[in-house]
């Protein structure tokens, strides 16, 4: 796929990074990997990130990695294109993004490094040292150590063709509008707080209208169903979404650091698509969370 027919892909539509399944000693089952795709691909999302942070990205190894890739892929072909995660230290995003589109992603999704804060200029040169690693077209995700400025994005637009796409997972709106106004058109803009939900609205009127939704591993309707509120602007359906299953969903994220990716796991168990546990350092839900959850999920009504 041509990077600028991936960028018009990701401009509009909801997107999504499924999990990762492991069996009870943590090992990858591709298996079950691939049901979870073939049950999630035909409710519409635009695109899916496969080894994304969601799908446990950061507890992979290389040969996992190339395995969970191939399975997305090969599942997911010719309906819906897949997007990977490669992130690290920069000699080992090049080796994850090569390994991704060797084996037929359509785009990657380049995450942040690892530990080490960089200047700007050490920051340009990562990114730009991977998008000239491959030629399928490049998603850079704004998030923790990597933080670039409107400078920066405006020096790797010019020197990185493939570079399509900017993810958001800080929240500075100052810094969204200057990028929005300094950049334009010239990147796909995705919104990737996390439950971005929350956000969808604010970042829509930013000119922000696409984002990677959590909750469509667990709740892929009513994850379908709050975007397309969003984008027709019914207030009624948004509020009521928020206030019956967000606000509460948060209260269960935010009781540990970590529960973004466990509770999405739990909730996945929950609706029959039980991925396993998490790998350490994360940790899993506790029984009176995922009693909490469920009823939450069983609210919603039939997925």
């Amino acid at each position: 796929m041509h990077p600028q027919e991936l960028k018009q892909i990701l401009s509009s539509g909801l997107l999504s990074f499924p999990i990762t399944d492991f069996d009870a000693q943590g090992n990858f089952r591709a298996d079950t990997y691939a049901k979870r795709l073939e049950w999630l691909a035909p409710y519409g999302a635009s695109a899916l990130f496969a080894a994304g942070g969601t799908g446990e990205f950061f507890s992979l190894t290389h040969s996992e990695y190339s395995d969970v890739i191939r399975t997305a892929v090969d599942t997911c072909r010719g309906k819906v294109p897949i997007l990977a995660g490669a992130g690290g230290p920069t000699r080992s995003a090049i080796a994850f993004a090569q390994e991704a589109e060797r084996l037929g992603a359509q785009g990657v999704l380049l995450l942040p490094h690892y530990l080490t804060e960089a200047s700007q200029d050490g920051l340009i040169a990562h990114v730009e040292q991977v998008c000239n690693s491959v030629s399928c077209g490049v998603i850079v995700y704004n998030r923790n150590v990597c933080r670039l400025t409107p400078d920066s994005l405006e020096i790797l637009a010019a020197r990185c063709p493939n570079l399509i796409g900017f993810k958001d997972g800080v929240g500075d709106i100052e810094l969204m509008v200057s990028i929005w106004r300094r950049m334009g058109d010239r990147f796909s803009y995705l919104g990737g707080l996390p439950t971005a939900e929350i956000f969808a609205a604010a970042y829509k009127a930013l000119g922000v209208p696409v984002y990677s939704s959590a909750v469509f591993n667990f709740v892929p309707k009513l994850a379908m169903d709050f975007y397309h509120a969003v984008a027709k602007d019914d207030h009624a359906t948004t509020n009521r979404l928020i206030d019956d299953f967000f606000l509460p969903l948060l209260e269960i994220r935010n009781s540990k650091a970590g529960y973004a990716v466990s509770m999405i796991k739990a909730g996945a168990r929950l609706v029959g698509y039980d991925a396993g546990p998490v790998r350490a350092p994360l940790t899993d839900l506790n029984a009176a969370e995922c009693e909490q959850l469920d009823a939450l999920i069983k609210k919603q009504g039939p997925q």
